[in-house]
C-alpha cells in the first residue's frame, strides 16, 4: 500500500463502492457480495478493481487496512463513528 499523508482526503468513493468495501471488510467473497447486492459478480469485480486503483491498494487486505485507517469501515465496534455525509457537504 502506498502511504501519502492527506491522500485519502482526495479519494472519493461512491456510495456503492463504500458499500462494497464494507462487505469486503465483513469477509464476503465477490460472489457473496454480488448475491447480497443482487448484481452480477463481474460488476463486483469491476467495482473492486476501481476501488483498488482509487485507493492505491494492491489487494483486499490492504484495502481493508486503508479503510480502517481512514474511517471508512467499522469492524466489531472498533473504529466506529458517525461519518459525515455528502448532505453535510463533506465527502
Amino acid at each position: 500500500m502506498h502511504n501519502n499523508s492527506g491522500a485519502a482526503s482526495a479519494i472519493v468513493l461512491s456510495e456503492r463502492e463504500l458499500e462494497i468495501v464494507n462487505l469486503i471488510a465483513d469477509g464476503l467473497t465477490n460472489q457473496q457480495i454480488a448475491d447480497r447486492l443482487e448484481i452480477k459478480k463481474r460488476t463486483v469485480d469491476n467495482h473492486i478493481s476501481n476501488i483498488l486503483h482509487k485507493t492505491k491498494t494492491d489487494n483486499r487486505v490492504s484495502l481493508v487496512r486503508w479503510a480502517l485507517v481512514w474511517g471508512k469501515v467499522c469492524l466489531d465496534n472498533v473504529n466506529c463513528c458517525l461519518l459525515p455525509t455528502k448532505e453535510a457537504g463533506i465527502q
